[in-house]
């Protein structure tokens, strides 16, 4: 009795597997926008992109790393942070000769705009620090110490994301690489430490490169844990609270104002023990519990080395999605597919 209960179990659990599958692979709602939709000025070329964040009236900020993937400061006269809208146009842009290696970004409800500088120019005294800047560019906070790299209160060794809570506090996620700092390192608004959490492992609470992390209107903390393949889930205070496997190996988390959740997945399936078996591409679901009911495929599916698509993502209210392409070097747009002859809205 107890053989033929598990079969059933098994063969319960294959179907739902295939099923599950099937709705992947039919149910992407979206459709990319061929070609590039943002012309970049003076005949400039994309370099690496892991960020873009909503910053709302339908425009988004993206930092790019200045036509390459190496040190910005090698090309200072170009403004890695640009504001763009809708239809491509790029409407303001800064950060020229300030950042060595953007990588994460978050835009606080008063539209400044926060990025991660995840590398370090010791010679020229700048990165491995958290910056907040006003939405015409103007510099209003570092966090971190100038081009050293550390584990201190107020030294990061490449800071990969940052986010900002209701209440100010900020949350900056420390550490590129597996064996990096593995801590979320917690601020006041004033930028003053109050506390930390993390270290190297895989158990809970543990990280291996927390490389995005993102609050949801509940005010829990999610903290994409790349080389750990799951999304790990914490109160403000570091307590530890769940964690999901089912959006992928997360290079980049971000929440909406719906609890909506988008995490762009980079890396499953690109190299010796990374998620294998696991498709790449940007998974949509539930913050508040965890339904995955969406997924946009990488077209490069199989095999790759490295990273494939989307590494950072966002999306705005009219149901748009972006994916910042570090491997590819652009800025790709998704729009939902019509749905008998409306648009489908995700949210």
């Amino acid at each position: 009795m107890k053989k033929t209960i598990a079969r059933m179990l098994f063969v319960t659990g294959a179907i739902t597997a295939a099923c599950s599958t099937t709705v992947f692979a039919q149910g992407n709602p979206y459709e990319p926008i061929e070609g590039e939709w943002i012309e970049l000025p003076d005949g400039r070329e994309w370099g690496s992109t892991s960020t873009v964040y909503y910053a709302g009236n339908g425009n988004i900020w993206v930092a790019e790393r200045c036509g390459g993937n190496t040190n910005c400061l090698d090309t200072p006269d170009i403004d890695p942070i640009m504001l763009v809208d809708v239809d491509g146009n790029i409407l303001k842009s800064f950060g020229k000769n300030m950042i060595v290696w953007p990588h994460g970004m978050h835009v606080d409800p008063d539209g400044n705009v926060w990025l991660a500088d995840a590398r370090g120019d010791e010679e020229r005294g700048k990165g491995h620090q958290v910056h907040k800047f006003s939405p015409d560019g103007e510099l209003l906070m570092s966090l971190g110490t100038a081009g050293v790299a550390g584990k201190g209160e107020y030294t990061f060794d490449q800071p990969c994301d940052v986010a900002v809570a209701e209440n100010g506090d900020i949350f900056v996620a420390d550490g590129h690489g597996a064996g990096g700092n593995n801590r979320i390192v917690k601020y006041n608004s004033k930028g003053e430490y109050l506390m930390e959490w993390g270290t190297t492992g895989s158990e809970r609470g543990e990280f291996r490169e927390p490389h995005a992390i993102a609050i949801n209107s509940e005010g829990k903390v999610f903290v994409g844990d790349r080389h750990n393949a799951r999304v790990q889930i914490f109160d403000q205070e570091g307590n530890h609270i769940d964690y999901w496997t089912q959006f992928g190996r997360p290079s980049g988390v971000y929440i909406d104002k719906n609890d909506i959740m988008y995490v762009a997945d980079s890396e499953s399936n690109t190299g010796y023990q990374r998620n294998p078996g696991w498709e790449r591409g940007i998974r949509i679901g539930s913050s508040l519990n965890g339904w995955v009911t969406a997924f946009i495929p990488d077209p490069n599916q199989g095999y790759m080395r490295g990273t494939s698509v989307a590494e950072g993502v966002t999306a705005d209210e009219a149901g748009n999605v972006y994916g910042a392409e570090v491997a590819q070097r652009r800025m790709r747009k998704y729009i939902p597919k019509t749905y008998r002859g409306e648009p489908r809205r995700r949210n």
